[in-house]
């Protein structure tokens, strides 16, 4: 497990186990709100013993940036916690997370001790703010990866925890690339000092605009991709040839899962755009 402190009570958690997916801890001074809850039950406990021993507050809220397993399965481990999270949110993690959980732990012993805790407060458009000893928590909505997402800034330091909002390599299978395609943009005005990507590394300041121009760039080929292929005899294999480094990212990203999360983006957007030409 990586950590780093990202400024004055701001903790920022990284998996070495899945995916590189991160979280992160906004401390007051009595209590802190945790930003998802990691992939894997060891990690999750580390962080909640972190906050707890050495930060020595309890945690009072967690906000779920979106339903996946990796940002909310954690949950329960912070038992008597309040999780924030869109409304979406909530309704797909008891329509989609519970069964999900069930085979999972079927094939996985260590998620036997997982219990899906649904949000308790959502919200549905506009902000929703959250005071955390000095600093001011926004809650906005960043659709794109998923329809539930959401990002939370830290608006004294200018530090956004983006969710899967932005990724090394953008993932639309669940979501939009429309959407993404702006949430991603608008992120890029916002004047930021950090970005807390979902997975992956933090952005630097003078890192920003590059990394949004590289997610831009990426949604842009592999809609060309997918609109080239539509054209083809056999689109499929077409797709297949069309590996990630040919749209601009690196195969290296999220432990090395960017080639299959890079398949799987292709099949979903040529999927959509195949049932849009036959309508």
């Amino acid at each position: 497990m990586h950590q780093e402190r990202v400024s004055e009570n701001v903790y920022w958690f990284q998996s070495e186990i899945y995916a590189q997916v991160t979280a992160g801890v906004i401390v007051g001074s009595q209590w802190a709100v945790v930003i998802d809850t990691l992939a894997v039950p060891e990690e999750t406990l580390f962080m909640r013993n972190f906050i707890e021993e050495q930060l020595n507050v309890p945690v009072r809220y967690i906000i779920n940036t979106h339903y996946h397993a990796d940002h909310s399965w954690g949950n329960c481990f912070f038992p008597g916690a309040t999780v924030i999270a869109h409304h979406r949110c909530r309704q797909a993690m008891q329509e989609l997370g519970i069964p999900s959980l069930e085979i999972s732990s079927r094939q996985n012993p260590t998620l036997k001790q997982v219990k899906i805790i649904l949000p308790h407060l959502t919200f549905s458009t506009g902000e929703f703010c959250l005071r955390v000893g000095k600093k001011t928590l926004v809650i906005m909505t960043t659709p794109g990866h998923s329809q539930d997402g959401i990002s939370v800034l830290i608006e004294e330091d200018r530090v956004l925890f983006a969710g899967d909002a932005f990724m090394p390599l953008p993932y639309i299978v669940d979501g939009d690339v429309h959407q993404l395609r702006q949430t991603i943009t608008a992120i890029g005005k916002m004047g930021l000092e950090n970005v807390i990507q979902g997975h992956g590394d933090i952005i630097l300041r003078g890192e920003i605009d590059d990394a949004v121009k590289s997610n831009i760039l990426y949604l842009d080929q592999i809609q060309k991709a997918v609109a080239e292929a539509l054209n083809q005899p056999d689109p499929i294999s077409y797709l297949k040839k069309k590996d990630v480094e040919s749209c601009s990212k690196s195969r290296i990203y999220l432990g090395g899962l960017a080639e299959e999360l890079h398949q799987r983006n292709l099949r979903s957007l040529y999927q959509k755009r195949s049932r849009q030409q036959a309508n």
